[in-house]
């Protein structure tokens, strides 16, 4: 039997989601809260399985909510069930500990489903907040250094071997005009101030090894 904890400020949805869960053999609603600080109480006394929780609530807001109940029952799987997917929720959420982000434009079969799985431990979460969710980790895996051309990829390995405009552009046989203009364009796809932090950069990201630096 998945025990099933609903928080919700607004009543009718309370029982809208009691009437759906509980409809099911395998599922029951052991508790409604409607705000935070209840909801915290019964999740002590109660330890559900899943907790269904709406992010803005009174007395103690969804963020705070699911770090305590982390905190008090780690066990206990927390799904979001909300109207709003704004990136500073669905994040916020997800790094305070919530399994499952799902809008309340959810279907009855999807939401039981859902509850399944947040008993198993499987993640769920509306296809908006996948997509931003799936965008936001695509950013941060990709790289800066991906912006710039092989050109200056090899104009930056010089500048952090301490190499001047004039000895790049000997090495690279190309205008010392050009390599300035190679320069110029790298401080500002990297967003960087100057040559040094460009150097920098390029030593922490490992384009050369450590004892080619400045030589």
């Amino acid at each position: 039997m998945i025990r099933v904890l609903i928080v919700d400020d607004h009543a009718v949805v309370r029982q809208g989601l009691r009437f759906v869960l509980e409809r099911q053999l395998d599922i029951a609603v052991v508790g409604e809260s409607g705000d935070g600080e209840q909801a915290l109480a019964l999740v002590a006394e109660l330890v559900p399985d899943v907790v269904l929780l709406d992010l803005l609530m009174p007395k103690m807001d969804g963020v705070t909510a699911i770090r305590e109940i982390k905190r008090l029952t780690p066990g206990t799987q927390i799904m979001i069930l909300t109207s709003y997917y704004e990136d500073d929720h669905i994040f916020s959420a997800i790094k305070a500990g919530a399994l499952s982000y799902l809008l309340k434009d959810i279907g009855p079969p999807d939401l039981i489903a859902a509850v399944r799985a947040a008993s198993r431990g499987e993640s769920v979460l509306h296809p908006m907040v996948a997509t931003r969710v799936l965008q936001e980790m695509q950013q941060k895996e990709r790289s800066p250094l991906n912006d710039l051309t092989p050109r200056e990829l090899e104009v930056l390995t010089r500048i952090a071997r301490g190499r001047s405009n004039y000895e790049i552009a000997r090495e690279l046989a190309i205008g010392e005009g050009t390599v300035k203009m190679h320069v110029s364009n790298i401080l500002s796809k990297l967003h960087l101030a100057d040559r040094t932090q460009a150097a920098i950069y390029a030593l922490q990201q490992r384009l050369v090894p450590l004892d080619d630096a400045l030589d």
